[in-house]
């Protein structure tokens, strides 16, 4: 059993480390796309390689905001209402079961009070923009690309794997 300061230090469970800290190994390639590389340590895995020594690494990482959609008030309004529907009819039911009366009754008063609460605060929230985000998005974090990085015991062993894996026709890698 390890003692740590809940500030960090120590290892969790598995060895891994408990504070974010930078990657650590030898790069035994470097791929586009996370697809890629996560085949590449699937094929290390394949191989019997122990698999326990690699990291995969995004480097020169972006956020890329996916815009989807235009925003209006009948939009901010219908997603306002069927959010607070949700949480209403969540609570409606968990009134229902501790209060003895009415258990329909209960789920209708909280589906009704969560559709005009999610009105209620998309409308505010949305006026309060002015405009300035009159769009819907969704935001991810990608790299450029990826690095697969193996600890020195075993990174040989790891990029001659891997320069099988790319020697194989296009056909032959699953």
């Amino acid at each position: 059993m390890m003692v740590s300061s809940p500030f960090g230090g120590g290892r969790a469970p598995g060895g891994l480390p408990r504070l974010p800290t930078p990657p650590t190994g030898w790069p035994i390639g470097s791929y586009a796309t996370y697809g890629e590389a996560q085949k590449a340590v699937d094929f290390l895995a394949d191989s019997e390689f122990a698999v326990g020594d690699v990291t995969i690494v995004g480097v020169d990482l972006m956020l890329v905001e996916r815009v989807i959609g235009k925003l209006s008030w009948g939009r901010v309004l219908g997603t306002g209402a069927v959010s607070g529907a949700w949480f209403g009819l969540f609570a409606g039911l968990l009134l229902g079961l501790f209060v003895n009366q009415g258990f329909a009754l209960q789920v209708l008063t909280g589906l009704v009070l969560g559709v005009l609460s999610g009105l209620m605060f998309a409308a505010i929230g949305y006026s309060m923009s002015r405009g300035r985000r009159d769009f819907s998005s969704a935001s991810q974090l990608v790299a450029g690309r990826y690095d697969v990085l193996c600890q020195p015991r075993s990174a040989e062993q790891g990029r001659e794997l891997l320069a099988k894996l790319a020697l194989k026709p296009p056909s032959a890698n699953p």
